[in-house]
């Protein structure tokens, strides 16, 4: 080996080194910006390595990384909090159409030189470009529905899964005949209608999909994008790329497993019962008085209270209220108040949605507290306020055995002294099931948009 291809594989140890470092440091709130620099550090070398040890010209490289660095610099400062989820599963999208096109590119460079193609080539080529397709379409799907540009509940049709299994035959078919012959005749014609296959499985997979399980498939999207970066490591012989697209398909796959322990579902179920279609059409209608509150009310009774937890959802993203929720939090602490912010693994519409948020509010890494920590201690606390979440404090998934969410592990703030839900309607949530806690004895319902009543409740703290 020459100096600089020692030099660049030391680069290469460095930077797995600093990606797995990263990736633990991920792991808590408290060192995650650390270890996202830590990351993007170890990417920073592997690239410069690469680029230096290949000997490339730089010119269309310098062209396209100046364009990237634009768009996502443009991206990242312009997309609001709310649109978090939908960003990452376009990222998630980007990331596999890039492997698609790197499979795609190689198998083309080695039929324009009139290179033999062993089995080791062969195989990385055409997973790469199937994963990658299917990640694309699937993530692109996974967007439209976050972003509402298309309907949010489960499509389903008749045969679809009989459609479905066709679909992995065909991919089946053409894996085996670009395997016999990869340089031959009908390769290529193979790889090109194992593109267009994995096009459509991935909108297949993704549509029978609801709202209420998008937490579950950013993770896993974020998965097989690691898996096509991997493949794409393979095609092109890099090491760097398939450590790093690795430790991705690892680690989504891993938070894959604990999302859907959080919902008490396989990863099967989610994928393939279209949850959420059924939903509206089992679960329970609730009948009864509720408890409307006025943020005046609302102010006596958490002036008076000595616990107060904070149950954050997707609506308090839509509404962009964790800003006053982290000011009522303060006013609260200084009454003497012991405050604390209670997070379910599913709560929003990504993992570690409702963390991103109050970390942006500068919420104390502290006070975050996980679901099964908070339980065993909700029945002490004086005040639970419930900000938008819905499905994952539904106690229908404790008491109603035939509730689609029946068995999922909550937030049980029912068993608090008192329940303040702050919504804008009696709508069900993002699962469609009704909720029976609006109901209880000891909920208030605080109505309106979340980010004005909190700001009610602050007025009635500053002004007392």
């Amino acid at each position: 080996m020459s100096a600089l291809e020692i030099t660049a594989s030391l680069s290469y140890i460095v930077a797995s080194c600093l990606f797995i470092v990263g990736l633990k440091m991920l792991s808590s709130p408290a060192s995650a910006r650390r270890g996202n620099l830590v990351s993007a550090l170890g990417m920073l070398i592997a690239v410069v390595a690469t680029l230096v040890a290949q000997g490339m010209d730089y010119h269309w490289i310098l062209v396209g990384a100046t364009l990237g660095a634009l768009a996502g610099a443009f991206a990242a400062l312009r997309v609001p909090m709310t649109s978090m989820p939908e960003f990452v599963a376009l990222f998630n999208g980007f990331g596999g159409i890039a492997s698609l096109l790197v499979g795609w590119a190689e198998y083309h460079r080695s039929l324009s030189l009139g290179a033999e193609i062993p089995f080791a080539a062969a195989l990385p080529i055409y997973l790469a470009i199937l994963i990658g397709g299917v990640t694309f379409t699937g993530s692109m799907i996974a967007y439209a529905k976050l972003a509402e540009r298309i309907d949010g509940k489960p499509t389903l049709f008749s045969g679809q899964q009989i459609v479905n299994a066709a679909i992995l035959l065909g991919v089946a078919v053409c894996l085996v005949a670009f395997l016999a012959a990869p340089a031959g005749p009908y390769a290529y014609w193979c790889v090109g209608f194992a593109i267009g296959l994995s096009f459509i499985l991935g909108v297949l997979a993704t549509i029978p999909i609801g709202g209420a399980d998008m937490p579950v498939v950013i993770s896993l999207l974020n998965s097989y994008s690691g898996l096509a970066a991997c493949a794409a490591g393979f095609v092109i012989n890099n090491t760097v790329l398939i450590v790093s697209g690795a430790l991705v398909g690892a680690s989504g796959i891993i938070l894959t497993n604990i999302m859907c322990k959080a919902m008490n579902r396989s990863l099967p179920h989610v994928l393939f019962s279209g949850f959420g279609a059924a939903a509206a059409k089992t679960g329970a209608v609730y009948e009864g008085e509720v408890n409307p509150i006025t943020p005046e009310d609302a102010y006596y009774m958490l002036e008076a209270a000595q616990s107060v937890v904070f149950v954050p959802g997707y609506g308090m993203a839509v509404a962009q209220a964790q800003h006053v929720v982290r000011e009522l939090g303060e006013l609260l602490e200084k009454n003497g108040a012991d405050v604390k912010y209670a997070i379910h693994p599913v709560a929003g519409r990504m993992p570690g949605h409702m963390n991103v948020l109050l970390a942006e509010a500068n919420v104390p890494y502290e006070q975050l507290v996980e679901m099964d920590d908070i339980n065993p201690r909700l029945d002490t606390v004086d005040v639970a306020v419930v900000i938008g979440a819905n499905d994952v404090v539904n106690p229908a998934a404790r008491e109603q055995e035939d509730s689609p969410i029946y068995g999922m592990p909550i937030i049980n703030v029912d068993h608090a002294r008192t329940v303040f839900v702050l919504k804008r309607s009696m709508r069900a949530g993002f699962a469609g099931v009704d909720n029976p806690l609006f109901f209880k004895e000891n909920t208030r319902m605080l109505f309106g948009d979340a980010k004005q009543s909190i700001s009610a409740l602050i007025a009635e703290f500053k002004t007392a």
